[in-house]
């Protein structure tokens, strides 16, 4: 028996990577007993009872170091955030709430601005000074030349990938750019090159240098009511060095008394587009909380 990843899962069968080998596994019978269900990204130990057919059985789930809902995976290392220069316009707290949104799952973030070429007034500058102060890689891509796709392919490799972004940024274009770059695993990478992402199932699929991306255009999901509000600075990092400082340690950064964030914010050390997605979603965290009788 030896370790390997569940790339795709459908049907109740689960096809497992090991050893640069797809294997069809099916799931013993005790993990339905204990109420778990195996998950795309999973790390897995299989045995292979048929090896000129490639097919298996999962013996054990290893522990997981997180789970998205959508998409539908496990284990997910790093939320790339794409959002387009131009062509629409980004909507910078939209982005602010998706890397909240990672930055919540545990997530590294790297903030990705797609359409390069359509960046006649430099607007990228000034994006990546906002999040580069922030502590984020910021990348600058067109998935049509391919420019900037070399490094971020870099910042993709080790680890698994997952990729949001608003419609019309140009993620399942990008994908499709970072395709050429694949390992071939049969369906899994054929499928992203067609460019359409229609299934309901998660898959994974490998690039050259071992980095691992969900085949669709997912997380999606925007409600951020599992926000505990008292959390939301700390998925500001920003925030943190003033934080440190502040009069209070359950400081919120908004009318305290002694708060070195606000201080931080007058003095123009922190990005006041920042501190207002900040304001703004901390309220929207409150208002869907009541709405849902979360306190």
């Amino acid at each position: 028996m030896s370790h390997g990843i569940i790339f795709k899962g459908i049907g109740g069968f689960y096809y497992v990577k090991r050893d640069g080998i797809l294997y069809e596994c099916k799931a013993r019978g005790k993990f339905k007993n204990d109420k778990i269900i195996p998950m795309v990204g999973d790390y897995v130990t299989i045995s292979v009872h048929d090896a000129e057919k490639k097919l298996g059985m999962i013996e054990e789930i290893h522990e997981r170091r997180n789970s998205l809902i959508r998409p539908v995976v496990a284990n997910v290392d790093q939320a790339v955030v794409v959002f387009s220069i131009k062509d629409p316009m980004p909507n910078m707290t939209l982005l602010d709430k998706m890397i909240v949104l990672a930055e919540h799952s545990a997530l590294d973030v790297v903030v990705c601005f797609n359409k390069a070429d359509l960046d006649v007034n430099f607007d990228f500058d000034a994006y990546k000074k906002i999040y580069e102060a922030a502590g984020y890689k910021v990348l600058k891509t067109c998935a049509l030349s391919k420019a900037g796709v070399d490094e971020l392919i870099e910042t993709l490799a080790g680890k698994i990938n997952v990729f949001s972004g608003p419609s019309g940024a140009g993620k399942s274009s990008l994908l499709n750019a970072i395709a050429d770059y694949a390992v071939e695993t049969g369906e899994v990478s054929a499928k992203i090159k067609r460019g359409k992402h229609t299934t309901r199932h998660s898959e994974l699929f490998e690039i050259i240098n071992g980095g691992i991306i969900v085949d669709t255009p997912g997380f999606t999901s925007l409600s951020v009511s599992e926000v505990d509000p008292e959390d939301l600075p700390d998925y500001f990092p920003e925030f943190k060095k003033y934080a440190e400082l502040c009069r209070f340690d359950n400081c919120l950064h908004q009318n305290e008394p002694g708060c070195e964030v606000k201080k931080a914010l007058n003095e123009d050390l922190i990005n006041k587009q920042r501190y207002d997605a900040y304001i703004y979603i901390y309220n929207e965290i409150v208002e869907q909380r009541r709405r849902l009788n979360k306190w």
